[in-house]
């Protein structure tokens, strides 16, 4: 599914990534943890192409992401990647419904059928008397909720996802992390996730231990 060969990543003298391998396979959760300045988001970045590594390729079902013109690749991504952040980044002038109608739009997704999919997952995610809330009307567990509904109104093969509970409370932290297992349960949905929390990393399927910008088992 999600195939990483030797990549490597620095900024300035520093060598954050020093020869990642990994291959993630279709439908699995995915854990990467670490110290902080392991690597973590660097690798995560790199995997979702939103920065390029220094060397080495990323690959998607067999397509080598370098091959890919910005353009193509900012297509590639909004079609095939969901994003979730530790801070859920919704447009605070937007309603819930419209914040997770955006990547639909730049899609060129109709109005219509875009409002739809989105009502759609956020009934599922039981956000249907939200909808027209904006999110500074919403709590911490809603609004990041929103946000994964954002993440897969184009219904991407891939979900990535940096931190996505390290600012909710215990309870709203349990509970986006069972939505997690619920949507690779019933969609089939790959999650690739940086997290802190060892609770949830070991209820992944694998757990991806970075040290000093190396895979450590």
């Amino acid at each position: 599914m999600v195939k990483a060969e030797n990549i490597r990543k620095s900024f300035g003298q520093v060598n954050v990534l020093n020869g990642i391998n990994l291959e993630v396979p279709q439908g699995k959760i995915v854990s990467i943890v670490g110290a902080s300045g392991a690597g973590k988001t660097t690798l995560l970045q790199i995997l979702g192409t939103l920065s390029k590594p220094d060397s080495g390729e990323i690959y998607f079902h067999g397509q080598k992401i370098s091959s890919l013109s910005e353009n193509q690749l900012a297509a590639f991504r909004n079609r095939e990647l969901g994003f979730v952040f530790q801070f859920h980044h919704l447009l605070p002038e937007f309603t819930a419904l419209e914040n997770v109608c955006i990547p639909a739009f730049i899609a060129g997704t109709s109005r219509s059928e875009s409002e739809k999919k989105a009502k759609d997952l956020l009934n599922y995610l039981g956000l249907t008397h939200r909808m027209t809330h904006k999110p500074s009307q919403l709590s911490g567990g809603e609004k990041q909720r929103v946000a994964v509904a954002r993440a897969l109104i184009n219904q991407p093969k891939v979900i990535m996802a940096d931190e996505p509970s390290g600012n909710l409370d215990s309870q709203n932290r349990d509970e986006l992390h069972d939505l997690f297992f619920q949507l690779r349960n019933d969609f089939g949905h790959t999650f690739i996730i940086v997290t802190h929390d060892d609770s949830f990393a070991d209820r992944s399927d694998r757990i991806i231990h970075i040290k000093d910008g190396v895979i450590v088992e």
